[in-house]
């Protein structure tokens, strides 16, 4: 029997990574990586990618696997993921994601089927990775409307899959979209139970602009100006927080402190679409962060976790 996964998911620089590492020690569990821009080799400060002394011995999977030209997409995160879950319970021991990306989230949560056309791998990764950038699931419907209002007007703004496989037989088999077929939570091959993590707004947004600091003293801006020395300015990996600012910082666009500014601003409101994801498209269980009490915070998600996937477990 497949073990039920757990997901760890929440807002930028609330605390998911050292939970995480707490939770997998107490289930003996492999930590998968659900962050769009951890896959990327090279992209350490900007993404707060967890470190060696951090990860306290817990094995992490899908992390430095592609190079920074390179294009990953919520399909090819759920194909990896999957691969990795197996591996991991092969080992006896327990799957876990911990991440903020909602589309790689809602990609393990449901079966993404859709109607009998061929697809066109190549353009949805591209697609769907454009949907990750900043306001980029508004851009693309917008892109949607102004080729097909009709498919437009029948497909929300936020059903990234759609809106996606509307915009691939549009423009790869030349012809509207067929009805797309709805999601399928019965076909999942694996169980989720998702935790998330969320913490009073004011102090969110402190424990933001702190982290952008922590960043900048610890060289971020020596990390990009690496990349985009190598020639790597537009790709999909340099259009995350902390690197398109600096970029264009770099390209003379803006000032040193308009690109700080810029890069504080766009993080928090990055944290409000995040929260607003997981609340409107995933049943989670919420925990809110509270730094006085953090140290039981921990005991607390265990706790929850070991009746939840008892319960899990037993086919209820």
């Amino acid at each position: 029997m497949k073990k039920p996964v757990i997901a760890i998911v929440g807002p930028t620089a609330v605390g998911k990574t050292s939970v995480g590492i707490e939770v997998a020690k107490h289930f003996s569990g492999e930590i998968i990586n659900g962050d769009a821009f951890q896959v990327y080799r090279g992209l350490d400060i900007g993404t707060a990618k967890v470190t060696p002394e951090e990860k306290e011995g817990i094995p992490h999977h899908l992390i430095d696997i592609l190079e920074p030209t390179d294009i990953y997409s919520a399909a090819r995160f759920r194909q990896d993921a999957h691969r990795k879950m197996k591996e991991i319970e092969a080992r006896g021991n327990q799957p876990i994601i911990v991440g903020g990306t909602g589309m790689y989230i809602k990609g393990l949560t449901a079966d993404w089927s859709f109607s009998g056309v061929a697809r066109n791998e190549s353009l949805r990764d591209r697609l769907e990775a454009r949907a990750t950038e900043e306001e980029g699931e508004i851009r693309l419907h917008d892109e949607l409307r102004s080729l097909d209002q009709d498919a437009a007007e029948r497909i929300h703004p936020h059903n990234v899959r759609k809106v996606v496989r509307a915009l691939e037989l549009l423009y790869a088999d030349k012809h509207p979209p067929a009805p797309v077929q709805s999601e399928n939570p019965s076909d999942k091959s694996h169980q989720v139970t998702i935790i998330g993590l969320t913490m009073e707004r004011d102090l969110l947004y402190e424990r933001i602009e702190a982290r952008v600091d922590k960043m900048i003293a610890e060289g971020l801006l020596s990390e990009v100006r690496a990349l985009y020395d190598a020639g790597i300015r537009y790709t999909q990996s340099m259009k995350g927080i902390g690197y398109k600012e600096l970029v264009a910082y770099l390209n003379g666009d803006d000032s040193w402190p308009e690109a700080i500014a810029q890069l504080k601003k766009n993080s928090r409101r990055f944290a409000k679409r995040q929260l607003t994801w997981f609340r409107n498209k995933e049943q989670v269980t919420w925990f809110e962060v509270d730094e006085d009490a953090n140290q039981h915070l921990p005991e607390k998600i265990t706790a929850h976790l070991a009746g939840k996937l008892t319960h899990m477990s037993n086919g209820y």
